[in-house]
């Protein structure tokens, strides 16, 4: 692009300043100033014939001519809510594709977003996934509440898409998700393409609606620029290849050798908690404390083997298991590809359409929610084919109805600084009666029976960077983790101890028995002797004639807990989502409003700020 002082609004003295200013532009900012040069000059432009013109010269598309009529609006906000780093890992891919394509991009988490700026926003882009029995997670919350308030502008001239993550299992499947889609078009706001809704094995969802995305909001700057993006091509706007990962990731897991595996829990205990040390040697996989290892399990062998006998299949019998055409003897899919321990709505759905089952289509049928979700509770793929008597599908017709098997995701225990080249995780084995049949958790039970020292486990890092350490070692921290929630914790301390951290530590740990339960309680004990853990406070709950849980505790010491919180700390919050996590959080309502006299709403206030200012963490499930 050059400016000439003929036919031009500017001297030829301010057209060679110009001249000189336009190699620093970004593409962006100069379609912006065409834009704005065509409609300073547009008479003369007009009556001579003549344009501004573009020349762009990307190394990778070599040059394009381009006739710049207007402005372009290229502005894009991605908002993401995460609880456990998932959208946010995937509002910064969509982000890195749409840089890549010229668009200028904000992505900030829901949190730190102001809700009244929403005004000032063409585009749109939300990634956000659905906490527990479809509530917002702890980042969406605060704009999840604003959206759906008196206070929520409209929002005429704003273009949005939605980008939901969920879990089938669930009742309410991205339940937030579809909360944000409906409460923007009540709010005026048009759909640039349609909400997409993501299991847990979203790769190939996300993929797609990033690329529609993509395309869309390029179909946008070419209607509005005209013959000038359309001539500009790639430069200003056309999808670019999806960067390819060379890392270990979900979609390419690193197989990680087992070096230890141990029962944590002593002797007579009705618990059993697997310590399990794995390698990351040769992987570049790296972590801090806070995030999360996934795992990809495997069923239990004696599942598929009476699968196939009831539906009387050959165990050898191939079958293609994905759009790719792989294909795997049907033993091994049933064993190590396909989800077959749990029974979802959509999975009934299924089932009921392709086998035309009169009491299987009546159980899905409206007005059966509740009878659905009772017989959803604890009962696998087996139980299904019993009870509606399924036998006859073909094996491919089957599988084909079936979800891939999900990762499990665990907090882990252990400092990368402190343990490096490994990785450390906590996990209590799952097992119960329901139904007239035993039941054991997929990948748990697989830890515990089926998993020894050398062998292989294909694993995955997840970043989750709404659960991490203060910037600062001297902040003091408080940690509540009763269970296996602790295991962070141990990562916290490990990676405090190696900083030579400052700042005061506070932990509450419950479990059942002292004696059998108590888990790392010698480290726990070094670290509280050596300093690195300032103060510790135990539940156990069945040591008592009543029950006493962390809640309790926390209770009990609110006066000095409070104090802590003026002074600065930061509270974690790890474990049962359902129960302990709700009992903790009304634990610290009660402790704010109590000792530092404030009513309930200020106190709710309190720690809406807490959680804003990210002082109040949690990783619950």
């Amino acid at each position: 692009m050059e400016i000439q002082a003929t036919n031009s609004p500017f001297n030829q003295e301010q057209s060679d300043w110009l001249n000189r200013l336009l190699p620093t532009l970004t593409d962006y900012q100069r379609i912006w100033l065409s834009g704005y040069l065509s409609a300073a000059q547009s008479a003369a432009l007009v009556s001579a014939g003549s344009a501004v013109a573009i020349a762009e010269a990307p190394q990778a598309a070599g040059q394009a001519q381009v006739q710049a009529l207007a402005p372009v609006a290229k502005d894009v906000t991605i908002l993401f809510g995460s609880q456990t780093g998932n959208s946010d890992k995937l509002a910064k891919k969509m982000a890195k594709r749409l840089e890549g394509e010229g668009f200028e991009v904000t992505t900030a988490s829901m949190n730190s977003f102001k809700p009244n700026n929403l005004k000032k926003i063409s585009h749109l882009l939300i990634v956000v996934s659905t906490h527990g029995e479809g509530e917002p997670p702890d980042t969406a919350i605060s704009f999840h509440e604003f959206l759906h308030s008196k206070r929520a502008p409209q929002l005429e001239g704003l273009q949005y898409s939605i980008l939901a993550l969920g879990d089938t299992s669930y009742e309410f499947f991205c339940q937030t998700g579809k909360d944000f889609d409906k409460r923007l078009e009540e709010l005026g706001g048009t759909r640039l393409v349609d909400r997409a809704d993501c299991d847990v094995d979203f790769d190939e969802t996300a993929t797609e609606w990033i690329s529609q995305v993509s395309s869309a909001l390029a179909n946008l700057v070419q209607a509005q620029s005209g013959a000038a993006t359309q001539a500009a091509g790639s430069a200003v706007g056309q999808p670019a290849a999806a960067a390819v990962e060379s890392e270990y990731s979900r979609a390419n897991p690193f197989q990680a050798e087992v070096l230890e595996n141990l029962n944590l829990n002593g002797r007579g205990s009705d618990r059993e908690t697997r310590h399990v040390e794995i390698s990351l040697e040769g992987s570049d996989l790296t972590y801090e404390p806070g995030d999360s290892i996934g795992i990809i399990p495997e069923n239990d062998s004696a599942l598929a083997d009476e699968l196939i006998a009831l539906m009387g299949w050959q165990a050898d019998e191939k079958v293609t298991v994905n759009k790719n055409g792989e294909q795997r003897a049907l033993r091994d899919a049933l064993i190590s590809y396909y989800e077959i321990t749990v029974l979802t709505k959509p999975l009934l759905k299924q089932f009921a359409e392709t086998t035309s089952n009169a009491e299987l289509t009546e159980l899905v049928g409206e007005g059966q929610e509740q009878k659905l979700k009772a017989y959803l509770n604890g009962r696998d793929l087996i139980d299904l084919v019993k009870d509606y008597s399924l036998k006859g599908l073909s094996a491919q017709s089957f599988v084909s109805l079936l979800r891939k098997i999900p990762a499990r995701l665990y907090s882990i225990s252990s400092s990368l600084n402190a343990n490096p080249e490994e990785v450390h995780i906590t996990v209590r084995s799952v097992r119960y009666e329901a139904n007239g049949r035993d039941r054991n958790g997929v990948c748990s039970v697989q830890l515990a029976e089926r998993v020894a020292a050398g062998d292989k486990l294909p694993i995955f890092i997840q970043n989750n960077p709404n659960f991490k350490l203060p910037e600062s070692t001297d902040t003091p921290i408080i940690m509540i983790g009763p269970g296996t929630g602790v295991a962070p914790f141990r990562a916290f301390l490990g990676e405090r101890e190696e900083a030579g951290a400052e700042g005061k530590s506070w932990l509450f740990y419950g479990d059942q028995h002292f004696a059998t339960d108590f888990l790392y309680q010698v480290e726990w004990q070094r670290w509280l002797k050596d300093g690195v853990l300032t103060r510790m406070d135990v539940a156990f709950s069945r040591d008592t004639a009543e029950k006493v849980y962390v809640q309790h505790r926390m209770l009990e010491k609110g006066e000095e807990l409070y104090k802590w919180l003026q002074e600065g700390a930061h509270v974690y919050v790890c474990g049962d989502e359902k129960r302990m996590a709700h009992d903790v959080h009304a634990a610290l309502l009660e402790i704010i409003g109590r000792h530092g006299g404030l009513s309930p709403e200020q106190a709710t206030e309190y720690m809406t700020q807490l959680q804003q200012q990210k002082r109040y963490q949690r990783d619950v499930y």
